[in-house]
């Protein structure tokens, strides 16, 4: 792992995603936050228990529930204007403690199933959590070295938990801060395209522009025509729903999916710029498989996308965290899993921007930039 994680140190850098500050009186949403995280260790504990044998990555699960209830802890003393470090000197008693190194110099072992010093380290860290929660909601919050108090007592039930469960606090932290990087990252930088090696008739068009306008069939029944310089592409869509959402203009989260990503098996067979030379990637990458699988993130997405008029107002930054995760866990086992989940923030909100639209006008040109990854939209004449 190399030179060992500074407690200070990250502390800093889980400040930077910090996006509690200024809401409430500075400490509930954190240890609002830090109240869950611990609530999740201990429910995972339980789905291991209830299941043993069907309960899969138990261990990442623990280090990622670690890692955030760390950070939660951290950004508390942030507030505070107390010092990771001196949370952690205060918890062992032991002098200063300055690296994560130096908490748990033992060597680890796997977690398989939870032990019974385990659980009762995590109810005991459930109960602490609770005192503090208790004091903030008292307004105790002014009272530093109780504050110093009740995150040091905290801080040591972390470390014995992690002891318990064969794993390091220095790996759930270092997890935490990649998780943070791949959401909400120091600065964005587009990842290569995954068609860039190949021959251009068999790369995504890198830009275009699509017509995109809605129909009355003699049924009164609506459809929706896309048309690529002058050429009908596609067949006509219909909402294919007992109460109609205007699914039929579904294609333009395919087309955000083409010019952010750079990935969508559905724009390359619609388009016929599928990756034919090498038969592993036509197969793998391109197939009907891959087809399915977009379109059900796309339907996926547009199920939760509805509940909240379509993510009208949402900025980069603000999507569920559990959202994107869902979706990546979608395309598991294909290119797009490699994108960040920023990334895929970008092509969901540049899609619905661009389906509101066609929401409220019934027709637009789409125009894909994919060296850009941007889609826009603009209004097309009738």
């Amino acid at each position: 792992m190399g030179q060992s994680l500074g407690l200070n140190e990250y502390q800093k850098l889980a400040a930077r995603t910090d996006k509690t500050r200024g809401k409430g009186n500075g400490f509930d949403l954190p240890v609002l936050g830090l109240v869950g995280e611990v609530g999740s260790l201990l429910s995972e504990v339980k789905k291991k228990q209830r299941d043993s044998t069907a309960f899969v990555s138990y261990e990442a699960t623990v280090l990622e529930e670690l890692g955030d209830a760390l950070w939660y802890l951290a950004i508390i003393g942030e507030h505070a204007g107390i010092s990771l470090s001196f949370i952690a000197s205060r918890a062992g008693g032991e002098g200063d403690v300055d690296h994560f190194g130096s908490l748990q110099p033992q060597h680890s072992l796997p977690l398989n199933s939870p032990t019974v010093q385990f659980e009762g380290t995590l109810l005991r860290l459930a109960g602490a959590t609770g005192l503090l929660s208790s004091g903030i909601a008292d307004g105790n919050q002014a009272n530093v070295e109780l504050l110093q108090s009740d995150l040091s007592a905290i801080f040591f039930l972390l470390v014995e938990a992690a002891n318990e469960a064969g794993v390091t606090l220095e790996t759930a932290a270092r997890r935490n801060l990649e998780k943070a990087e791949d959401r909400w990252p120091s600065k964005r930088v587009y990842p290569p395209l995954f068609d860039g090696e190949f021959d251009p008739d068999e790369q995504l068009p890198r830009t275009l522009e699509i017509e995109i306008y809605e129909r009355q069939a003699s049924n009164d029944r609506s459809y929706v025509l896309q048309r690529c310089n002058g050429i009908f592409i596609g067949d006509r869509l219909t909402d294919n729903i007992m109460h109609p959402d205007d699914y039929r203009f579904h294609d333009v989260f395919h087309y955000a999916y083409a010019a952010v990503l750079g990935w969508s098996p559905v724009f390359r067979a619609l388009f016929k710029r599928k990756r034919k030379s090498q038969a592993r990637v036509d197969e793998g990458q391109d197939g009907a498989r891959a087809t399915l699988i977009e379109e059900g993130v796309a339907t996926y997405v547009f199920g939760i996308a509805k509940d909240f008029d379509f993510f009208h107002g949402q900025q980069p930054g603000e999507l569920s965290l559990t959202l994107l995760k869902n979706v990546r866990q979608f395309v598991r086992g294909y290119e797009a899993e490699t994108s960040p989940l920023w990334l895929w923030e970008e092509a969901i909100l540049q899609g619905n921007r661009a389906f509101r639209f066609l929401r409220e006008n019934r027709r637009g040109v789409v125009r894909l930039d994919i060296e850009e990854r941007s889609l826009t939209i603009k209004e097309l004449a009738k």
